[in-house]
């Protein structure tokens, strides 16, 4: 529609088509409390992943032997608890060679070490990103986790080809081993949210857990068997979820006796930990913002 005038025109035009809708997207927290949404992780599974791939490369950026310090770690710690525990000491290694059978101590230890360690103070360090993004805070815990599977893999690696070295094969319960790390990742999971979600108001929890980690490391059968706990003691000491999967792996990889009741409660132990994790993370990951 237009209209002319004598010396100048002006043209009026009215547009026929319609008007594209407009897509709002509304970000609204849900009102039912859950320990997790599988479905809502599984969307934002592509944030895990930058952010693991990102915490590893900063763990090994400007480092010579890269990925392989997750070997040389565990290799200087087995022929040290070898020299002093397995010779001058004489601990009992349930008829294994004593290095492989501390090897199968450290490697699942290190791995729970370090994953509880880097989840405990995860969303202190991402402090920004939790601020300002919309996301599943769980993702930040779970994705310092995801990156130290890493040294685990390489951790596993080293433990087989050590059991070349010592011409030993891997026996055939070895089968259950993907069982008990699948274990151990749970506790892990557990205990790492559980810390990050403390830690976020009392800031004294990231300097308490790597000093509680140094003594539960020796409340742990690492470098010395399970047996030699006094029978009484045995259902209080496996409350330590480590106890009976470090039991657990040595009996899937080097077929040494098991006491499956000590792994039955830390297996347990370990699935309690997870529930009580993230009922403490959910209940408090609405606050994170504010306290951070």
């Amino acid at each position: 529609m237009g209209r002319q005038g004598s010396r100048d025109s002006i043209i009026v035009s009215v547009r026929t088509d319609p008007l594209p809708a407009t897509v709002e997207t509304v970000i609204d927290p849900s009102r039912k409390r859950r320990l997790i949404d599988l479905s809502e992780l599984w969307r934002y599974r592509e944030v895990v992943f930058f952010l693991a791939w990102r915490d590893f490369k900063v763990k090994y950026r400007q480092t010579y032997l890269g990925v392989l310090w997750a070997m040389l770690q565990p290799l200087v710690a087995m022929s040290v608890f070898s020299v002093f525990f397995g010779r001058l000491v004489g601990i009992s290694s349930n008829g294994a060679p004593y290095p492989l059978f501390v090897l199968c101590g450290l490697v699942p230890w290190n791995f729970f070490s370090r994953a509880v360690g880097s989840m405990t103070g995860s969303l202190v360090n991402n402090q920004e990103l939790v601020k300002r993004v919309y996301f599943p805070r769980l993702i930040i815990p779970m994705s310092a986790m995801a990156a130290c599977l890493t040294d685990m893999i390489v951790g596993f690696a080293l433990l087989f080809a050590a059991l070349l070295a010592f011409g030993t094969w891997p026996v055939p319960q070895v089968l259950f081993l993907p069982l008990f790390v699948l274990v151990m990742a749970a506790s892990a999971t557990g205990l790492g949210v559980a810390l990050s979600a403390i830690n976020v108001r009392f800031r004294d929890v990231g300097y308490l857990v790597p000093f509680s980690l140094q003594i539960v490391l020796f409340m742990t059968p690492v470098v010395y068997p399970g047996s030699l706990v006094p029978h009484f003691w045995r259902p209080l000491y496996s409350m330590n979820p480590m106890v009976g999967i470090v039991e657990a792996v040595r009996w899937s990889v080097l077929g040494t006796p098991a006491d499956w009741v000590m792994i039955s409660i830390s297996i347990l132990s370990s699935l309690a930990l997870l529930v009580a994790g993230l009922a403490i993370f959910s209940k408090s990951e609405r606050a994170f913002p504010d306290l951070i």
